[in-house]
């Protein structure tokens, strides 16, 4: 699989406008409050029932944070007191109780991820808790052969916590790093030292978690192409076997904590872009794979084998090697995929409260996707996963005509192809090393809610 990279700057300008990062299509947008546990329950009635029960994939939210990083967007409860936690896992307990008695046993969890906030908010003995009651409720994997993955914030690893979280069954881990020069950290309330970082990653590898990520963050305060230069080489040399590189998205209108950034210490849009294209210099001259949508790999780890395989999937937690599972969101907030639909659980810890008390699944909007809403979540999955879609195998999966079928999507296709992004016939679309950058753009080609939306708020592509 050729996966180079083309940097066009003059494509990149032209293309650089607002889109869905496509966890899911439909987006979350369309998410709606006639989609209730009612509907919740019948879909999954209906998965216990198929000829091959799928396994499961859980995702676990744990929304505290003892501090604010101040470009986060993610749904968080900023606060010094630990004891807010408990409550909170006590509802989490009952809804894993709740969710549990609704799937078929026999299932297994082959993917299971705890994220944030930060989940190393709650204590140890909260940790054991939270896995124990799980596995009372689902079927775990004992052999170390599922991939149960959690967001570290190295601020918060005491001496013996990664110890504790190999025990209790983590065989992979993100590291939370964003920036290592402390001027960018002290900008967004973010000190971190790197001896916090390196203590961390030695420990997890000394204990033989199997995959460890960094996650980075470029355009915040301060940054620039010689500092940002300097955290790429610190991360390089760290050998980690991921590394998410994001793109910050001010938004403060969106999110209160961006609001104490100070907009002119932010570097310009075309110091972002040289940035940009310094990493991904950098990365692949390190022999790091570009997965696509900000995240690279190792060749030998497994999203680059699965891109390879043609396996590789998309959904809320990013990219997956777990195509064929269902998907459970617990926590507020959290977003599930089960059978041909999406659930969303309440966002205030209030509401999701109430809710479980009552004895009912906190889930309070969702979607349960038509025919056309499945066909072009393939096409687009397939783009933002593999750089391809095989055009003959859709139409014979969905039984159309896919130039027919797609007849609106030609004229833009057609100029996708001019601008030398795909290769684009009968057979294939191809996404050329100048598309992979802006595949976000190729796959908005095929999304029917965006052709008739103006206002949707979304992040830049690049």
């Amino acid at each position: 699989m050729d996966q180079s990279l083309v940097f066009d700057l003059e494509l990149i300008r032209r293309y650089d406008k607002s889109g869905p990062r496509y966890t899911s299509y439909p987006t979350a947008v369309e998410f709606h409050k006639g989609f209730g546990e009612s509907e919740y329950l019948a879909c999954v009635e209906k998965t216990n029932n198929e000829a091959r029960l799928r396994p499961l994939s859980l995702y676990f939210h744990i929304p505290f944070c003892d501090t604010i990083c101040f470009f986060c967007g993610c749904n968080k409860i900023a606060t010094k007191d630990r004891s807010k936690a408990a409550p909170y896992l006590e509802y989490l307990h009952k809804e894993i109780a709740m969710q549990g008695a609704l799937f078929d046993h026999s299932r297994p969890v082959t993917q299971l991820h705890w994220g944030g906030g930060t989940p190393t908010f709650i204590s140890h003995d909260e940790m054991r808790d939270l896995m124990r009651v799980t596995g009372e409720h689902f079927k775990l994997c004992d052999d170390d052969s599922g991939e149960y993955s959690i967001e570290i914030d190295p601020r918060e690893v005491k001496h013996d916590t990664m110890a504790l979280l190999r025990d209790i069954g983590f065989n992979r881990m993100s590291l939370g790093v964003q920036d290592f020069v402390p001027q960018v950290q002290k900008a967004v309330n973010r000190i971190q030292p790197t001896s916090q970082t390196l203590s961390t990653l030695k420990e997890a590898r000394r204990l033989g978690y199997k995959s460890i990520s960094f996650d980075l963050i470029y355009g915040l305060p301060f940054q620039s192409v010689k500092s940002f230069s300097s955290t790429i080489d610190q991360a390089i040399d760290l050998e980690p076997d991921r590394m998410s590189v994001f793109n910050y998205a001010h938004m403060p209108e969106l999110f209160k904590p961006q609001r104490r950034i100070n907009e002119a210490d932010l570097p310009s849009a075309a110091e972002k872009l040289d940035i940009l294209q310094m990493v991904n210099e950098r990365l692949a001259a390190a022999g790091y794979v570009y997965i696509g949508m900000d995240h690279f790999a190792k060749p030998d780890d497994e999203l680059a084998i699965a891109q390879r395989k043609g396996t590789l999937y998309r959904n809320f937690q990013g990219y997956s090697t777990h195509a064929d599972c269902d998907l459970i969101g617990l926590g507020v907030t959290s977003i599930g995929m089960v059978g041909n639909t999406y659930s969303q659980n309440e966002k205030e810890t209030e509401s999701y409260y109430q809710r479980i008390n009552n004895g009912q699944l906190p889930v309070f909007r969702g979607l349960e996707l038509s025919n056309d809403d499945q066909l072009r979540r393939d096409v687009i999955t397939q783009l933002i996963c593999l750089f391809c879609l095989d055009i003959k195998e859709i139409e014979k999966q969905y039984g159309i005509h896919f130039k027919e079928y797609f007849s609106i999507e030609q004229s833009d296709l057609a100029q996708l192809k001019k601008d030398g992004l795909i290769q684009y016939d009968d057979q294939k679309i191809m996404v050329l090393p100048a598309g992979r950058f802006l595949i976000r753009n190729i796959c908005m080609t095929f999304d029917k809610y965006m052709r008739n939306k103006k206002d949707a708020r979304f992040s830049k592509v690049i």
